[in-house]
């Protein structure tokens, strides 16, 4: 069945303004920014004349800055009604037409990430950070405080030398588990985490050679980098390499919903879209299971061993009915004092500790996942378009999120990782 479109075209030339801008980049500006199903064409012409006797040549140097430009909108017909006197406001030199056309199909290629975006546009600018001299603890705080999982730390002269990370504070102190752990502790927790990084610089954790993106590089080219890094913040140098910004996954998933298009409205539409993507294509599959009857000890050592730092609860028949992660543990091991510290000063695993402590082990035993589990948990269903999941991580930030069929069952996870792998633009040419 053919599909009924308006094609609107403009008759001007290069010298019509709108806004102080020449009218065909507002004029594709504008259609960009309706996140509908049109195409906007500008074609230059190599002579022409006009109403009032000028005539634009190449042979003729003063009338060469003035050639004759035709622009061309085709969209849907439901959507001329909007867009139509929008572009009558604009055009204040030319000629414009309309006429009805009958399409017989229109295809689409979805393309998540926008090529001529740039780091610069999407980057945090002036983002918090270090020199290499300041104390470690100066690390801790900022980490605790702002919404970075990331300090770029750079030279005198602004140049970023090294990135310390919650892993970076891991793997270089005797901090036991990541510091977003500890957010809901008090002032004598944080003193005792303090004590621990006494004496140390950032010079001293931090870790190098930084992995740097330029502002000017496109927005895809700082996903390929990382992806191949395994990163998920890079800082972003300016042509001196002085620090301008870092960009997070999070900054790159934001793009995504701002500028791209509802693309249920063009499959609605019937038009053919390709490089489709839902969550079944872009979950992990290697999260944790555990029935809600299961012992706290068995999420314990689940958790301990994976780097998803999640365990789905299901019932028997594996429909999800809640998630066990590291922070309900350490929520449950707050609750035994002497553990906690215990934890915080001998840099013990979940499970190392629990068998410590036996008197807590037995607790634990007698309690099960059921007890301790998140029960309001967002959740996706397995043909759920990325750009639906990704609008949800993003409203409701969330780091990970599971994956269903349609009767509930659990099948994966949905991760900021395999998010940004599964947008990762294809190789051009």
């Amino acid at each position: 069945m053919p599909l009924t479109y308006t094609l609107a075209r403009i008759f001007t030339s290069e010298e019509s303004r709108h806004k102080g801008r020449p009218l065909y980049q507002e004029i594709i500006d504008l259609v960009t920014r309706q996140k509908i199903s049109a195409r906007c064409q500008v074609t230059k012409g190599v002579a022409g004349c006009y109403e009032n006797g000028e005539v634009a040549t190449l042979g003729i140097e003063v009338m060469s800055a003035s050639m004759p430009l035709e622009i061309i909108v085709i969209m849907p017909q439901q959507e001329s009604a909007r867009l139509l006197p929008l572009l009558e406001e604009m055009v204040d030199e030319g000629i414009m037409t309309v006429e009805e056309k009958d399409v017989r199909w229109h295809k689409c290629r979805r393309q998540m990430i926008p090529r001529q975006v740039r780091v610069r546009d999407v980057m945090t600018h002036d983002p918090q950070a270090l020199v290499q001299e300041a104390p470690a603890s100066e690390a801790l705080r900022i980490l605790l405080s702002a919404r970075f999982h990331g300090i770029p730390v750079v030279d005198r002269e602004n140049i970023p030398v090294g990135m310390v990370t919650h892993g970076d504070l891991l793997r270089h102190t005797k901090l036991p588990v990541k510091v977003g752990l500890f957010r809901t502790f008090d002032l004598a927790h944080f003193e005792a985490m303090e004590k621990i990084l006494a004496g140390m610089r950032m010079k001293d954790i931090m870790t190098r050679p930084v992995v740097v993106i330029k502002e000017d590089r496109l927005l895809s080219r700082a996903v390929d980098v990382m992806l191949s890094h395994d990163l998920k913040r890079l800082p972003v140098v300016g042509e001196d390499g002085g620090l301008t910004g870092i960009l997070s996954r999070l900054d790159v998933f934001k793009t995504i919903m701002e500028r791209n298009p509802d693309w249920m409205t063009f499959d609605h539409g019937g038009i053919q879209l390709s490089d489709v993507t839902v969550a079944r294509d872009a979950m992990r599959t290697d999260t944790p299971v555990l029935p809600a009857s299961a012992p706290v000890w068995d999420a314990i050592q689940l958790i301990d061993s994976t780097s998803i730092n999640r365990v789905a609860v299901v019932d028997p028949d594996g429909k999800l009915v809640g998630l066990v992660s590291d922070k309900v543990l350490m929520a449950a091991f707050s609750a035994h004092q002497g553990g906690f510290l215990d934890l915080l000063v001998n840099k013990l695993s979940f499970t190392a500790m629990a068998r410590k402590h036996a008197e807590f082990l037995k607790a634990l035993r007698a309690r099960t996942v059921g007890e301790i589990m998140l029960t309001d948990v967002f959740s996706v269903k397995e043909d759920t378009l990325i750009d639906d999941a990704l609008l949800l991580m993003v409203e409701k930030k969330l780091k990970r999120i599971p994956v269903l069929d349609g009767q509930g069952h659990f099948k994966g996870m949905l991760t900021r990782d395999s998010l940004l792998r599964a947008i990762k633009p294809p190789p051009v040419g």
